[in-house]
C-alpha cells in the first residue's frame, strides 16, 4: 500500500480527474495519488446514456443522494441533492450536457478580484481540454480528453418542442457554445459512439498504466493532516483499517461543493465557532468556508402524452428498453443513447436583459420530484431554471466523522428575486407548450393547468421546484482575505493545499456545471506547474 506521493488529489470528480491527468503528464518523475470515496468502475446503467432515469433518483454505489434542510422557501420541504460517487464523481450520473456558460460569468469573476480567471484566461483551458466531434475553430477544440458529440437519434418529441419554441419567436442556435448561448436547440452530450463520455474515461482511462498514477477507490478521506500550519497529508479508511498518505509537494481538494467544505470543516479549516462546538481543533478560522453556496433551482412542468418516442412507466416502453439493448451494445445506437434531456434553450426573462437569465431542459418523460415519483403513462417535462440565483445557502458539519452526510442548506427563494425569475420561466414554459406544434402530443398537466396565473405558478414553484443538480461556490475563490481560496486556487491561512473543483467558482456561471469544472481542474494543473494553457513554459505571477 503507498505510503507517499508527490501530489494527492481527494476526489475523482471532472475537477480532479482533470488536474491529475495533467500533472502525472506533465511530471513523469514523480507520483500523484488519487483518493476516491467511492468505487474504480463505473457500472453498466452508467455506460448507458438512458441510465440516467435511475441513476439520479435514489442512493447506490453511485450517487450520495443527499437531502437538504428543510426549506422554508420550498413549503419547508427538504431538497434532494444527487451527487456522483467513485472515479468519475457527477459526471457517472448526470446528463452529459456540455455547457460552458456565458464570456459575462468569467469576466464578473475578474472583475471580482478573480485575476487569470476572465474570458480570453479561461477559454484556452476549455478548448484545451474539448475533443468535439464537430472539429476545431475560434471558440472550439479537438483532440482534448473530453470527447463531445450530437445526440446520435434525436427524438422527434425533441424537434417538437424545439419548433414549439420558435413558434414563440425564440431563434434556433445549433451552438449553444458559440458566438451566443441564447436560441433553442439540441444540446451536444459527453458522449462517445453511443456511451457516457465520463470524466474518468476522460483523463483516467488512458494513464491508468503509468507508473506514476495510482488510484486508491473505496477510501474515505477521514481528515487532513497538518504540521502547523502545513498540509503534509491525509488520513483515509479502506473498510475498517484507517491509513495515512503523506505529500511531499501539495494536496488537491477536489471533493465538490459538499465533500470539499465538509472535509476542510472536520480537518480544522473553517468557522472556529462552528467547529469548536463540534470539538474539532482549530486550524485556520476562515469563515466562508461553506458559506456562498449557490444552485440552479428548477420548476418542471410535466404532463402526460401518448405521443411518439416519449419515455414513462409502461409495459410497451419497458419492452423497448429490452429490445433496444443489443443495437446499443453492438453499435451504440437506439433509444437507450438518449441522455433524455435532448433539447432546451437559454432565454430572457424580461427583453430588456442584456443576457440570458433563464435556462430550459425538455425531458423525454415526465419527471417528477427527480424521477422518484412516477407516474403510469408515457409524457414529457420542460425544465426551467434562474441560471444566476441571488440566494445563498452554506454547508456545515453534522458530525466531525466524514461518513456523516453534512447539513446542506440552499436556502432557495430566500430572496424574492429569484421567486419572480421563476415565474417569468414558467409563464415562457407554459407559453411554449401552448404553441401549434405541440397540440398534436395532446398533453395532460400533471400538476397546474397548463395556463397558471403568476400566483398559481407562485404557489406551483414552492410545492414542486428543487434543485437542477449545480450546486457551487462553497470554497468561494478571490483577491480578498476573506475568499477561502486564492487565484491560484490555494486554501488562506494555510500552506501546501488547493481546491479544484465547482467549491471555487465565486459565482454561479450559466448553464450546466460539469465543462466548467473540468476547465477549473486543467487551469489548477497548470498554475501548479507555473506555466500557462498555450504550455509555452511562461511563469504565472504567485
Amino acid at each position: 500500500m503507498i505510503e507517499s506521493a508527490d501530489y494527492i488529489v481527494v476526489g475523482a470528480g471532472p475537477g480532479g480527474c482533470a488536474v491529475a491527468s495533467r500533472l502525472a503528464e506533465a511530471r513523469p518523475d514523480q507520483t500523484i495519488v488519487i483518493l476516491e470515496t467511492g468505487p474504480a468502475n463505473a457500472s453498466i446503467v452508467s455506460d448507458i446514456p438512458l441510465g440516467i432515469a435511475a441513476l439520479v433518483a435514489f442512493r447506490g454505489r453511485h450517487n450520495y443522494a443527499y437531502k437538504t434542510e428543510p426549506q422554508p422557501g420550498l413549503n419547508g420541504r427538504r431538497g434532494f441533492q444527487p451527487r456522483g460517487r467513485g472515479v468519475g464523481g457527477s459526471s457517472l450520473i448526470n446528463a452529459m450536457i456540455y455547457i460552458r456558460g456565458q464570456s459575462e460569468d468569467y469576466d464578473g469573476w475578474a472583475e471580482a478580484g478573480c485575476t487569470g480567471w476572465s474570458w480570453p484566461e479561461v477559454l484556452p483551458y476549455f478548448k484545451r481540454a474539448e475533443d468535439n466531434a464537430r472539429g476545431a475553430d475560434a471558440l472550439h477544440g479537438a483532440g482534448g480528453p473530453l470527447r463531445v458529440e450530437n445526440l446520435r437519434e434525436p427524438n422527434p418529441a425533441t424537434q417538437a418542442f424545439i419548433k414549439a419554441a420558435q413558434q414563440c419567436g425564440y431563434a434556433y442556435n445549433p451552438d449553444f457554445n458559440g458566438p451566443v448561448q441564447e436560441g433553442v436547440g439540441e444540446y451536444q452530450v459527453f458522449q462517445k459512439a453511443g456511451r457516457r463520455f465520463s470524466a474518468a474515461r476522460a483523463y483516467l482511462e488512458g494513464i491508468r498504466k503509468r507508473d506514476n498514477i495510482v488510484i486508491v477507490a473505496n477510501a474515505q478521506c477521514s481528515g487532513i493532516v497538518f504540521e502547523g500550519k502545513r498540509a503534509v497529508g491525509v488520513r483515509y479508511r479502506q473498510g475498517a483499517t484507517e491509513r495515512r498518505l503523506t505529500a511531499r509537494e501539495e494536496i488537491i481538494l477536489a471533493g465538490g461543493a459538499f465533500g470539499t467544505p465538509q472535509l476542510l470543516m472536520a480537518s480544522g479549516i473553517g468557522p472556529a465557532q462552528h467547529l469548536m462546538s463540534l470539538g474539532i481543533p482549530v486550524v485556520s478560522d476562515r469563515k466562508e468556508v461553506g458559506a456562498n453556496l449557490q444552485d440552479h433551482l428548477d420548476y418542471t412542468i410535466g404532463a402526460k402524452s401518448n405521443a411518439k418516442g416519449l419515455f414513462g412507466v409502461s409495459l410497451g416502453v419497458a419492452g423497448q428498453g429490452i429490445r433496444a439493448f443489443g443495437p446499443w451494445k453492438r453499435e451504440g445506437r437506439g433509444m437507450l443513447t438518449t441522455n433524455v434531456a435532448e433539447a432546451g434553450g437559454f432565454v430572457k426573462s424580461d427583453p430588456s436583459l442584456v443576457r440570458p437569465d433563464l435556462q430550459l431542459h425538455f425531458c423525454l418523460g415526465i419527471v417528477d420530484d427527480h424521477n422518484r415519483k412516477l407516474h403510469l403513462g408515457r409524457g414529457y417535462s420542460l425544465h426551467v431554471c434562474a441560471l444566476r440565483p441571488f440566494s445563498r445557502g452554506e454547508v456545515r458539519l453534522a458530525s466531525a466523522d466524514l461518513r456523516v452526510a453534512p447539513l446542506i442548506d440552499p436556502k432557495f427563494l430566500s430572496d424574492e428575486r429569484d421567486l419572480e425569475t421563476l415565474v417569468a420561466g414558467a409563464k415562457i414554459s407554459q407559453r411554449i407548450l401552448a404553441a401549434p406544434t405541440m397540440a398534436p402530443m395532446q398533453a395532460r398537466p400533471i400538476y397546474g393547468t397548463g395556463r397558471d396565473d403568476e400566483a398559481q405558478l407562485r404557489a406551483l414553484i414552492r410545492a414542486h421546484a428543487d434543485t437542477i443538480y449545480h450546486p457551487v461556490g462553497t470554497c468561494r475563490m478571490g483577491g480578498d482575505a476573506d475568499s477561502v481560496v486564492d487565484p491560484q486556487l490555494r486554501v488562506r491561512g494555510v500552506s501546501g493545499l488547493r481546491i479544484a473543483d465547482a467549491s471555487i467558482m465565486p459565482s454561479l456561471i450559466s448553464g450546466n456545471t460539469q465543462a466548467p469544472t473540468a476547465m477549473i481542474g486543467e487551469k489548477a494543473a497548470d498554475l501548479i506547474l507555473g506555466v500557462n494553457a498555450r504550455g509555452e513554459g511562461e511563469r504565472l505571477i504567485a
